[in-house]
Parts: C-alpha cells; structure tokens; sequence
C-alpha cells in the first residue's frame, strides 16, 4: 500500500506530461544491435533534484557484459526507496534489470523476480528502454524518463555528474 501511495505521489508531483519520451517494446521488431560500449558514457556518479526530492545514481564501468547500478531518492534526511540493477549484453542487444526495495532494504519485487526492460531504439544520444530512456545531454548532463504505466506520465529525472 505504502508502494502504490507513492508512486501515486510522483505521478502527482511531477511535471505532468504525457508520454512523448518513453517507448514500448514490440516483440515483432525486436531489439536493435548494441553493446555496453555504447553506454558507456552513463558510468560515474550522478546527482540531482525535483519537487519530489532528491536522488543519485552511480554506474559502475563496464565488466563482465554489465554495467551495475544503484539508485536512492530521499527527502527531508528519509530515504524512500532504492534501486539496483544493471544493464547487461544479451541476445547482441542490451537489457535493464532492476529490483527496488524499501527504506529498510525489504524488496518490492518478490525474492526470484526482477523488472526486465529490453532496448527498443538507438537514437544519436537516447537510448529507449522499454518505458525507460537515457538521454546524454553532454558528459555532465543526462535526463532520464521514466514511464508511469497507472498514469500514462513521464516522471523526468534530471541529473549532473
């Protein structure tokens, strides 16, 4: 219920704005070729703030066919939730997996699950996600758009390194 509350709250907080970045992906067209090298640019440290908070993420550089990740967004000194996960080379395409968990690290995702987001586009610095996308901005700059599915809104991350 606490889950479903907030993301209620983000959807209301945020900008609103109906999806314009965020792709779905089609299992007919299938995921374009791509590899870690062509993310690379998302390893470092990145920071940044909005009316819902707080938040940062940090990459790791490429290892092993990944790149792993983890997120925090928090307000007012109280983490609301976390996310880790990594973007893997699978199928001469790439994927994003994640998990998220609670303030007291209890997971939303059951214990053998996790949230899969295959790459549907490549487009000069975006790179689509299904309803996730990762936009280069510059080497400091980079927007991420996230999909609300209950909503049909982006929620709009921006972050500096």
């Amino acid at each position: 219920m606490k889950k479903l509350l907030f993301l209620i709250a983000i959807s209301i907080i945020t900008l609103s704005c109906k999806a314009q970045n965020t792709l779905h992906y089609n299992d007919e067209k299938g995921s374009p070729k791509a590899n870690l090298n062509d993310i690379k640019w998302l390893s470092g440290n990145w920071k940044g703030a909005s009316e819902m908070g707080n938040f940062e993420e940090n990459w790791s550089l490429a290892s092993a066919k990944s790149m792993l990740f983890s997120f925090k967004m928090w307000n007012d000194n109280e983490v609301f939730f976390y996310e880790v996960g990594h973007i893997i080379e699978k199928d001469k395409s790439l994927v994003l997996e994640l998990k998220h968990f609670d303030k007291e690290l209890k997971g939303w995702e059951k214990q053998d699950e996790k949230e899969s987001f295959r790459l549907v586009k490549i487009d000069g610095n975006k790179f689509y996600f299904d309803k996730i996308t990762y936009e280069k901005i510059d080497d400091n700059h980079m927007i991420v758009y996230v999909l609300m599915e209950e909503t049909n809104e982006e929620l709009i991350f921006n972050f500096k390194k």
